[in-house]
């Protein structure tokens, strides 16, 4: 990977950060609770608090993904697959910049996965 290209992916991952945590604190900060009467009302609202919260839990896993992929890039490991050592493709870098994986490897592991989750369903049915 070139110098340019490191340095866009660098930025690129630097915005997505920032951006990330400016949104995180903002909505951990609105995310109060009123006290309802209606007991619908306040159902309605714990499923929604539930639901922003698995979003907020979602977001803290991405930003750790992409501190961990700007430690990368400050000590040269970026862009290489922690499976198989190889280059990991600029293009799908381009779609996921906090991947840590070639498409190679990746797609095994979820073929991995898939025939785990059929073993396991296939031993409950039994």
């Amino acid at each position: 990977m070139t110098k340019v290209e490191l340095d866009k992916f660098k930025k690129v991952l630097e915005r997505q950060l920032h951006d990330l945590q400016a949104d995180f604190g903002k909505e951990l900060q609105t995310m109060g609770s009123p006290a309802l009467a209606d007991i619908n009302d306040q159902a309605t609202l714990e499923s929604e608090r539930s639901f922003e919260l698995r979003i907020k839990d979602r977001e803290r896993k991405l930003i750790g993904k992409v501190q961990e992929a700007l430690k990368k890039i400050g000590d040269g490991t970026y862009g290489v697959c922690e499976s198989c050592g190889d280059s990991i493709g600029v293009k799908r870098l381009l779609a996921r910049p906090v991947t840590s994986f070639c498409i190679n490897c990746k797609s095994e592991m979820e073929a991995a996965e898939s025939r785990e989750e059929a073993s396991i369903q296939s031993e409950q049915s039994l």
